[in-house]
């Protein structure tokens, strides 16, 4: 572990080079890649941590959106806007995403996860747009920290009872207390629709690499903490499963309906991703076989297909400075090359083939009807919503008038071209390597 650790202090003399940092971050993505394909045990690299499937698969996930995030933030190194730091908070990112997904001890794993707080918050705060993002820093911290004590208290009553804190050697009998504890913090990440507030109003204000990797990875953190806690709570779980699933399948309903109705395209965007992870905790929470797939794999798809959306929404904010659907108008008269990159993200969001985001959904959808037939009621619903809404942002955007009060427009460059489709390639090309994600179930 520790030559992991040493890789990353000596990448802190690249603060200084934006373009080296960057290419660091995609060769470590491919490294990840390249170890995850013939994967189907688990390797252990210390004492407290060790790599499975799920791990390398948000790994390599994490270090790829990384480095799109300094391409997406060309800005700050252009304008010289504190781009050190900058960089500095992408590397303690990078490190409290490598220790999340790698620790196999729970206490490990839950000071990371808490630790990845602090980089999001300094990126809305520090590169931030609007006055208002001091409350949606006050809106993250509080939903995220208001269930991390009861995880706490839960992680020291396993210890107490098992003697260890290792994901793969806890067995105990699970009772109600310690079972909220355990989820809860997970759900509230995700997040689970009713308690989602934080997410929409974190997105709105964020400067577009707070946005990527909160649509990116950080919504995946709860996820990943519930793929892993749930092998021990599983049976415990499937007794109240229903609970979490109606949950999820009425709010991802309710969510749908709402994106038709938003104003402002990263609001929409945003409450589009709450959607999408209703489906993945349904998926996560009946613990099956095509569930948990479904789930990981739906993960994946929405980390790219959403970044890329959150990223065409910059590239017309750079232009107009305005996120409305008022003046965002009439884009393919002056942007045809990004209306057609509009068209391919929006489709992909629909879950449109050969993404990503239908293999998840697929799966998903075997696993709930297997599950109780009566899901394909709001299943149905919300498919059809979602199609609607990624409709409604194609069409909204790229048809009409431009709006007359711009003055001078760039069509776009190579960098926005590459960084668009460097989102769009994976979540299309990896449906061909689909297999290796089934093998940890």
């Amino acid at each position: 572990m520790m030559k992991y650790l040493i890789v990353i202090l000596f990448m802190t003399p690249l603060l200084c080079n934006w373009w080296l940092l960057m290419s660091c971050f995609m060769i470590l993505s491919f490294i990840y890649v390249n170890f995850n394909i013939p994967l189907n045990f688990i390797t252990n690299i210390s004492g407290l941590f060790s790599f499975d499937v799920i791990s390398y698969s948000m790994i390599s996930l994490s270090y790829w959106i990384l480095f799109l995030m300094l391409m997406a933030s060309y800005q700050v190194y252009a304008n010289s806007v504190n781009s050190t730091e900058f960089l500095f908070i992408m590397l303690m990112m990078m490190l409290s995403l490598f220790l999340t997904f790698s620790s196999d001890n729970m206490l490990i794993f839950y000071l990371s996860f808490e630790m990845t707080i602090i980089p999001t918050l300094f990126l809305i705060f520090g590169w931030g747009y609007q006055p208002e993002r001091l409350y949606a820093v006050y809106y993250l911290v509080f939903y995220t920290l208001f269930a991390s004590l009861p995880l706490l208290l839960g992680i020291f009553y396993i210890y107490d009872c098992v003697g260890s804190l290792n994901f793969w050697l806890v067995n105990l009998s699970v009772n109600l207390y310690l079972y909220l504890s355990l989820l809860l913090a997970f759900l509230i990440k995700m997040p689970l629709v009713f308690v989602h507030y934080w997410l929409p109003s974190a997105h709105v204000e964020a400067p577009i690499s707070g946005s990527m990797i909160l649509a990116g990875v950080l919504l995946k953190l709860g996820g990943y903490g519930l793929l892993r806690v749930g092998m021990f709570i599983s049976d415990f779980s499937v007794g109240l499963s229903y609970i979490w699933v109606s949950i999820s399948l009425y709010g991802s309903f309710v969510i749908s309906v709402l994106c038709l109705c938003q104003v402002d395209i990263k609001s929409m965007i945003a409450y589009s991703s709450v959607a999408h992870m209703a489906l993945a905790i349904s998926g996560i929470m009946v613990f099956n076989f095509y569930g948990l797939v479904g789930s990981l794999i739906l993960m994946i798809g929405h980390g790219f297909c959403s970044s890329g959306l959150f990223c065409l929404a910059n590239i017309i904010y750079e232009r107009t400075h305005s996120r409305s659907f008022i003046i965002n108008k009439g884009f393919i008269s002056v942007m045809p090359g990004f209306s057609l990159l509009w068209f391919l993200l929006c489709s992909s969001n629909m879950a449109s083939p050969p993404t990503l985001n239908l293999l998840g959904e697929i799966f998903i959808v075997n696993s709930l009807i297997g599950w109780n037939v009566m899901t394909f009621i709001f299943l149905m619903f919300s498919s059809f919503f979602s199609c609607c809404y990624s409709i409604y942002l194609y069409s909204f955007t790229q048809h009409g008038f431009i709006y007359s009060g711009v003055y001078s427009f760039s069509s776009g460059n190579l960098r926005e071209y590459v960084l668009i489709l460097f989102h769009w390639l994976p979540l299309n090309l990896l449906i061909l390597g689909i297999s290796s994600f089934s093998l940890f179930f």
